[in-house]
């Protein structure tokens, strides 16, 4: 039960996943959390980066959902100005969120990554809904209520990954 909880990929943030890199495997879409996955929790606004990271997956044809368990008002807020689609209260790991992205993109699991970073939510959720999934360092070491305890059970989870031999990163 535990493979469930480990990403197909690591990286540092999301600027290092290159949509060409991407089409090369046959990815058309991305599902990716928000909050500490492409800003901090609290913060309000996309960074000029990311906009720009939603420009260059934009360019290549990639398509990107946002899917995150916070309220709509939020995801609204940030999503509207990039012009992006969201699935606000998405309850993941709850396989739901995943099949209205896919359906929405109108493309196979098998073209579709998740991306985030927290592996009790969108690890496992993306897993449990056949996606690969790509885990990122979260952007900040704060969080808000619920992820703080969740981030309590990742760790202990992370520590075995890595005692088993099944990780090769260092975690936060």
């Amino acid at each position: 039960m535990l493979k469930k909880f480990l990403p197909n990929e690591h990286v540092e943030s999301v600027h290092d996943i290159n949509p060409l890199v991407l089409k090369d495997k046959g990815i058309k879409g991305v599902i990716t959390d928000l909050d500490n996955t492409l800003v901090a929790w609290d913060a309000p606004d996309a960074t000029e980066e990311i906009v720009e990271w939603f420009q260059r997956m934009n360019k290549h044809g990639i398509q990107v959902i946002i899917a995150s368990n916070n309220n709509e008002k939020r995801v609204k807020l940030f999503s509207e100005p990039l012009d992006t689609t969201f699935i606000h209260s998405a309850r993941k790991p709850l396989s739901k969120a995943f099949k209205k992205a896919q359906k929405e993109m109108n493309v196979k699991k098998e073209e579709l990554v998740v991306v985030g970073d927290q592996i009790m939510t969108d690890v496992l959720g993306g897993n449990l809904a056949g996606i690969h999934t790509i885990l990122v360092v979260p952007i900040v070491e704060t969080d808000g209520f619920f992820t703080k305890f969740n981030r309590k059970i990742e760790r202990r989870i992370l520590k075995w990954m890595k005692r088993k031999g099944k990780i090769n990163w260092e975690e936060n």
